[in-house]
């Protein structure tokens, strides 16, 4: 498999708060996997709806508050379509959680079969139109693929979901506490596993020994969390599986510009 790291949608600047990189904008980090039987997506980011009609369908409290560029060219539709893909090759999506900016993607690949846990899909369609979740982007009615979240198979000490259709070296792994059934996304890569947390932490220096939250990103991901508890279990598991196996497994977060820079 080939995996491409890409950017489905920037947002306000962050400034770095501590030495080093300079400040970037956050981004949608997204994947695309390139797989004997077409391509799966990890995350789909901000999609061309979103583009044009930006307050309907993100909401324009959420737009007010991150600031998305609303570039095109950011879209995963159109980040496949220079890969030399169209939308039907994409076969299936792979999602950590339904926020807003997480799966705006949705309605440019109708034909794609979307994983997700079935506590997040439940929670989405039972909230209607909400800062969190917007209706908008499953209004085509998606292929939804879900799971209970629960499994025998582990990995590296976390559950871990097979999922429908799709090779062993995509799973889900639930981490609780962002959202009602939010899950990481591990892709097998050529010399190791790769873990998109989605939310699950929001900033690299969380995952050190010595945890350094971003100061704003820090009130976004402790006022949008559903269960404080299970959240920072989550991170400290998560601090644990990259002290005990990060010669194995790399870990990275949705919006955190500088692990993004680390694939591009």
């Amino acid at each position: 498999m080939k995996i491409h790291h890409v950017n489905c949608g920037s947002m306000t600047t962050l400034e770095a708060t501590y030495e080093g990189p300079a400040a970037k904008p956050a981004v949608n980090h997204c994947l695309v996997v390139e797989t004997g039987d077409g391509l799966v997506l990890v995350e789909t980011g901000i999609g061309l709806g979103d583009i044009r009609d930006p307050d309907g369908t993100l909401g324009a409290d959420w737009v007010a508050m991150t600031a998305p560029v609303l570039d095109e060219a950011e879209t995963a539709i159109r980040q496949v379509e220079g890969l030399g893909y169209d939308a039907s090759d994409v076969r299936h999506i792979v999602l950590t959680h339904l926020d807003v900016d997480h799966c705006g993607g949705l309605p440019d690949f109708p034909d794609a079969a979307v994983h997700l846990l079935a506590a997040e899909r439940d929670a989405a369609l039972a909230a209607g139109a909400s800062f969190r979740y917007r209706p908008a982007h499953w209004a085509h009615g998606p292929k939804w693929v879900t799971y209970d979240g629960t499994s025998e198979e582990s990995w590296f000490g976390f559950h871990s979901i097979p999922l429908d259709g799709l090779p062993p070296e995509i799973r889900l792994v639930p981490l609780g506490g962002h959202t009602d059934g939010h899950a990481g996304v591990a892709v097998k890569g050529d010399d190791r596993w790769l873990l998109h947390c989605g939310d699950a932490y929001y900033y690299h220096r969380e995952m050190q020994d010595v945890k350094e939250p971003h100061p704003l990103l820090d009130m976004v991901q402790t006022n949008s969390q559903v269960h404080e508890d299970l959240r920072l279990g989550t991170q400290a598991r998560l601090r644990e599986l990259v002290r005990d196996h990060g010669d194995e497994v790399e870990v990275f977060s949705s919006h955190d510009p500088w692990e993004l820079a680390r694939y591009l």
